[in-house]
C-alpha cells in the first residue's frame, strides 16, 4: 500500500540531495541512482543548478525572499511502503525507478534513493523543475492526484495493491497514541520482560511465577495471559507473537538449556541424537503410513510417498557430522560465523555494484560528451547537455579520450570482479541458507512439532488431490 507526498524545495538543494543519499540510509548507496545527472550530491547538485539557471535565469541558491517563498528548485517526492507490503529493498528500488521514468519521462534531472533506516521501506526523489529540454514540472494539487495515481499503477504491476484513500473513520485513542510516540506498548514492554526473564528460569512455570513477582497479573486457562500494573486488558501470550506462544516460551528455554554445552557427559551429543530419532521416526511413518498420534487425542496417517523428509534430515545430519556440530551452542555458533562471512561478502560486492554504476553513469556522460563536442549546429537543448557533461567530466578529473578509455577499462575490470565475488557470495549465501534451516527443523524437532507438521502437510495434499478430482 505505497503512499506519496511531496515537499516543494524553494532553497538548500544541496542538503536535500546530501540527506537522500546517505550511505547509511542507503545500504552504502547501493539503492540509489540518477537520470540525466550523476548519482553523488555535488554533481547532482551542480547539474540541476545549470539547468535550473539556463531555463528560469534565476539562481539556484538564491536565499528565500523577505516575502513570500520565492520559486520552487526543486520538488522532493517520499514513497512509503506499508511493512505489510512485505518488499524487499531490491523491489523498492525497481519500483522507484519505474515510477520516475513512468511520471516524468526521460527528460527530467532526478536524484532517486531507498532508504531502509526506518521500519519501512521508502523511496526518496528530488527532481529539478525544469528538465533538460526546457519542460517545467509543478507541483499543486493536480499533479499530485496525478502522481499518486502512477505510483498506484506502477506498484500494482509489480504486485503491491495500492492504498484504500478512503477517508479514515475514528482517532487513536490517547494512551495508545502516547506509546506509539514513545516508541513502546503495553505488548512490547511484555515482550521485553519475558526475554530479560527467560535467561534465568527452568521452565514456563518459573518464568510465569517472575512475571508475578514483576508487578504482572498472570491468569491461567486455555489461553495464559498477563496484565501489566496500569494496564487496562490483559494480553494472551499467543497474542505477542510467533516466539511468545506458550510452546515458543518451553523450546526457547529447552533450546537454551541443551545449547550451553557442547556436549552431554556420557559422550551423548543432544542435536544428533533428536536428529537420528526423528529421522528414525519419519523413516518409519514413511516405511509403514501407520497413523501418528497428535496431540489432540487424533490421529492422521502420515503418507509413504513423502520421501523428501528423510532425504531432507539425511543430508543435515550428514552435514552436522561433516562439520562436526554436536550441540545447539556450537550450531548457532556456525550460523554466526556464515552470517558474519555472508555480510562481509554482501559488502565488498555491493560496494563494487555502486562504483560499477558511477563507472557506467561517467562513460555514458563521457560518450555523450565527445559526441556532441564533435557534432555541428548543437540545438540549445543538446548545447546544455554539453555543457553538462562537460562539467561532470571535469569534477571526476576527466580531460582527454585516453582518460576516457581508461574509464572503460576499469569498468570491464570491475565488472569481472563483480562476476567473480557473484559466484563467492552465492555459495557463501547457499551454506547460510542451508544452516539456517537446519536450526529452523530441529527448532520444529525440539518443540515437537516436526512429524505433526508433516502430518498436516499430507492430510492438506490429500484434501488438494481430493477436491481436484471432483
Amino acid at each position: 500500500m505505497p503512499f506519496v507526498k511531496s515537499i516543494s524545495l524553494h532553497t538548500t538543494v544541496n542538503r536535500s540531495i546530501a540527506y537522500i543519499l546517505n550511505p547509511a540510509k542507503t545500504d552504502d548507496m547501493l539503492y540509489t541512482t540518477s537520470l540525466n545527472c550523476m548519482c553523488n550530491a555535488k554533481d547532482a547538485y551542480l547539474s540541476m543548478k545549470t539547468v535550473f539557471e539556463h531555463y528560469s535565469g534565476e539562481k539556484f541558491n538564491a536565499p528565500m525572499p523577505l516575502e513570500g517563498k520565492g520559486s520552487v528548485k526543486a520538488i522532493h517526492y517520499i514513497q512509503s511502503f506499508d511493512p505489510q507490503d512485505n518488499i524487499s529493498p531490491e523491489l523498492a528500488h525497481r519500483i522507484a525507478k519505474a515510477f520516475a521514468r513512468k511520471t516524468f519521462g526521460d527528460n527530467c534531472q532526478i536524484v532517486i534513493a531507498t532508504h531502509l533506516d526506518r521500519g519501512h521501506l521508502h523511496n526518496h526523489f528530488i527532481i529539478n523543475t525544469y528538465g533538460i529540454d526546457g519542460h517545467k514540472f509543478n507541483d499543486n494539487w493536480t499533479t499530485r492526484k496525478k502522481i499518486r495515481e502512477y505510483s498506484d499503477r506502477v506498484c500494482l504491476a509489480f504486485g503491491i495493491q495500492p492504498i484504500n484513500r478512503k477517508k479514515n473513520s475514528g482517532g487513536m485513542k490517547y494512551n495508545e497514541w502516547e506509546h506509539k510516540k514513545r516508541g513502546t506498548s503495553w505488548k512490547e514492554k511484555i515482550r521485553l520482560d519475558i526475554d530479560r526473564l527467560i535467561v534465568s528460569v527452568k521452565n514456563l512455570d518459573e518464568l510465569l511465577y517472575e512475571l508475578e513477582l514483576s508487578g504482572y497479573t498472570v491468569r491461567k486457562g486455555k489461553y495464559i495471559s498477563v496484565k501489566a500494573e496500569g494496564q487496562q486488558r490483559a494480553v494472551r501470550l499467543k497474542n505477542l507473537g510467533a516466539d511468545y506462544t506458550e510452546a515458543s516460551l518451553i523450546s526457547r528455554i529447552r533450546w537454551r538449556d541443551i545449547g550451553s554445552a557442547a556436549a552431554l557427559s556420557d559422550g551423548h551429543y543432544p542435536l544428533r541424537d533428536d536428529y537420528i530419532r526423528t529421522l528414525n521416526e519419519v523413516t518409519g511413518l514413511a516405511e509403514t503410513g501407520k497413523k501418528f498420534q497428535r496431540r489432540r487425542n487424533c490421529s492422521e496417517p502420515y503418507s509413504p510417498q513423502n520421501d523428501m523428509d528423510v532425504y531432507k534430515l539425511s543430508a543435515h545430519l550428514s552435514i552436522l557430522n561433516r562439520d562436526n556440530i554436536h550441540s545447539i551452542g556450537e550450531l548457532e555458533g556456525k550460523i554466526a560465523s556464515l552470517k558474519s562471512d555472508f555480510d562481509n561478502a554482501r559488502r565488498e560486492l555491493n560496494a563494487l555494484i555502486v562504483r560499477l554504476e558511477k563507472l557506467e553513469s561517467l562513460t555514458e556522460q563521457a560518450d555523450n560528451y565527445f559526441r556532441l563536442s564533435d557534432k555541428e549546429n548543437l540545438s540549445p537543448a543538446e548545447q546544455l547537455q554539453l555543457k553538462i557533461c562537460r562539467q561532470t567530466l571535469t569534477n571526476n578529473n576527466i580531460k582527454s579520450r585516453s582518460d576516457c578509455d581508461r574509464l572503460k577499462a576499469f569498468h570491464r575490470e570491475t565488472s569481472e570482479k563483480i562476476a567473480v565475488l557473484k559466484s563467492n557470495f552465492e555459495n557463501c549465501k547457499l551454506m547460510y541458507d542451508v544452516y539456517s534451516d537446519i536450526a529452523k527443523t530441529y527448532y520444529d524437532i525440539s518443540k515437537g512439532d516436526y512429524i505433526s507438521r508433516l502430518v498436516y502437510a499430507a492430510r492438506n495434499n490429500r484434501e488438494q488431490l481430493r477436491n481436484k478430482s471432483l
